[in-house]
Formats: C-alpha cells, structure tokens, sequence
C-alpha cells in the first residue's frame, strides 16, 4: 500500500510502498477514504515529542472495514467507520470509570510488527493509526461505525478535532447552561470548543486568538464576542463582558505557554481553566497557588475530549443532522495523499481550520 513515510524529523514525508500486516484476535482492516491533517501529526513529524522513525502518523481519518480479527465481533466488512487513536482495552481501572481515553494497557499493536517497510524493517504506527495511508490496522476499539448519511471527509474530522473540542467543554468540563466562557486559540479545536459551548447553552461565549480572521470565523461557529489576544486589555474586556467576575470556564486550546500563563487571569473566583492544547515535551506554565487557593479555583487537563466513541459519536452524528453541529464547514482544503507535504504546509502557516487528505474518493 502506499503512505506517507516521515524518516528524519523536520523533513517532509514521502510517498513510499509500505506492506501492512493481516488483523488478527480483535483487531480490523480499515480502507481510509480521509484523513484531516492535525496539527499533532506535523509537532511528532518535526520532533517536538520524540518518538521513533520511519513512522507513519495521520490519525483523525475516516474508512471502510476491508476485513476483521476471529475476535471481532461487532464489525464487518463494509461497515463504515470513524479511526481514532483512543486504544482501550475495556477491563482495566480507566476504562470501568468510563474514561477509555485515559487507558494505558499494551496491546498486540504496541509490538510495533504492524508496518514494515520493502525490506522488512518495522516502520513505526504514529499515534497508534498511521493513517496517511490507504489502510491502517487498528484495534476495534479505535474505530465508531458510522451511519450512511454521512461522507466519509466529513467524518474524519470526528475522530480528534471536533470530539477534543466539544468533549472538553461538554464532558470535561461540563459546563452548565448560562455560564460564561473564554475559548484561548480559535483554530480547528477551539471553534469546536466554541461550538461544545454553544451546545451545552453558555450564554457567553469570548472568543480569544492573535488573528481578527479566525475571531470572524469564531462567531460564524457560535462566539458571542471576539477579543484579539494581543490587545492590552484583553483582561479588562473579559471582565466588561463578565459583569466584572470573570470567566466561569477558560478552555485554551493552543500548545502555547504564553496562552497557558494568561488564562489563568479569565477565570472568575471559583472558575476552571482547562487546558486542551498539547505543549512540545518540557515546556512548564506558571501559576500563583496563593491565588488558585484563596479563590477556590481549579486547574485541569482534557485529553481527546474523555472521548466515549460509541457514545459520543452518535450524539455529535446527531447534532449535525439538526443542524446544531458545524462540520463540513471546518474543512478549509482538500489534497490528495501525494500532496500530503503542501497541506502540511498550509496547514502551518495557520490560515485553515482543517486540511483533510482525501486518499480514496469512490468509497
């Protein structure tokens, strides 16, 4: 099969034949259709987190079972389905607490013998998908099956983006109807931060980035107010606009310190700051605990949304039927795999919401 192979980090990938091992016990086959581009694919391809090469990484993608392990039992060739990289056993502490996310347990997959290159050498499954790729092998508990209404482009971008956003504000969080909200970085996760607020009824809702275009975008997405990061008084504002408390939940969604040691400012007392973004590895924010106890305030971290996939999938499947959900209006460009460098480029340069790689249009 053909992928997209990162060898040296920093450099650009490259299109090259890749033999991808046979699904066994409870693993699937999955033909991608799509997969967005993330910006956590291009931090690992670039280094920011370590990580071994050759690697194959792309992991908000969306495909069609091709085949399925002996001990599958709730998937079969043809179903639909969304690909995540939320791995989880189903039986270990994280996962009877209804948070699989937070899963640690090995897998047959953590081996490392999914990928190999030409001659037989084990080529690395970035973020545990390896999705830029006409096939990925996964674990059937990274994968949602999803309904015939849907295109599969669509689709994918349910698999990280929107799911980190809403699952933050809605799962999270859960932020209550009439609160008052800042969202920190206005891109992919955060309009869909924007939009898990706008669901769950916030009646304020600041939108807070560096660029006036993606504050424009914001309010398209649900933003009641649009504030440039840069600004002075950006405190000040959110203060106006919150009756002079504060925020009662700050969501930064950008891997950014400077983002990070700001937020904490927004929060009213007894206020949550819940940071979404991912850092590189080392980066340290700074915060004055005499101030966090004093006025009762809350620190916490949201990883891919504390994500259900067969719950909350259907739940944001349904809300877009509504009209209640924006998604095909996230995608800002579509490329196909060979392309796959051009849209990571776009991609950096921060002018898209999100660029999605259409790798097999007929399905």
């Amino acid at each position: 099969m053909k992928a997209a192979v990162c060898r040296e980090h920093g450099k650009p990938l490259s299109i090259e034949e890749i033999h991808i091992a046979k699904p066994e016990g409870t693993q699937v086959k999955v033909k991608i259709a799509a997969c967005a581009i993330c910006h956590s694919d291009i931090h690992y391809a670039e280094g920011a987190w370590k990580g071994r090469l050759p690697a194959v990484y792309g992991h908000e993608a969306a495909g069609v079972v091709v085949e399925v392990g002996e001990n599958v039992k709730h998937l079969k060739e043809d179903d639909r389905v969304v690909v995540t990289l939320i791995r989880s056993c189903g039986g270990c502490f994280y996962c009877d607490q209804g948070t699989p996310a937070l899963c640690g347990e090995s897998a047959a997959l953590d081996s490392g013998d999914v990928l190999k290159d030409t001659q037989g050498s084990p080529v690395i499954q970035g973020m545990k998908t390896g999705a830029f790729a006409e096939y990925v092998v996964v674990e059937a508990s990274q994968v949602a099956i999803l309904p015939a209404d849907i295109r599969l482009e669509t689709a994918s971008l349910l698999a990280c983006g929107v799911i980190t956003g809403v699952g933050a504000v809605v799962n999270t969080a859960k932020v209550c109807p009439g609160a008052a909200v800042v969202v920190i970085g206005v891109g992919g996760v955060g309009l869909n931060a924007v939009q898990g607020a706008r669901l769950c009824g916030a009646a304020r809702i600041i939108a807070l980035d560096t660029e006036d275009e993606k504050l424009d975008v914001a309010r398209r997405f649900g933003a009641t107010h649009g504030i440039n990061a840069n600004e002075e008084h950006a405190r000040k504002h959110i203060l106006e606009i919150t009756g002079g408390r504060g925020a009662d939940f700050v969501f930064v969604t950008v891997g950014a310190r400077t983002a990070m040691d700001q937020s904490y400012q927004y929060m009213r007392r007894g206020g949550e700051v819940v940071l979404v973004g991912m850092t590189a590895r080392g980066v340290r924010s700074e915060f004055l605990p005499l101030n966090l106890v004093s006025a009762t305030q809350a620190i916490r971290g949201s990883f891919m949304g504390q994500t259900r996939l067969s719950v909350d999938i259907p739940w944001l499947i349904e809300h877009y039927r509504r009209g209640r959900l924006k998604l095909d209006e996230l995608i800002s460009n579509r490329y196909s795999l060979e392309e796959i460098n051009d849209a990571m480029e776009n991609t950096l340069n921060g002018k898209s919401i999100r660029n999605v790689l259409v790798i097999d249009e007929s399905l």
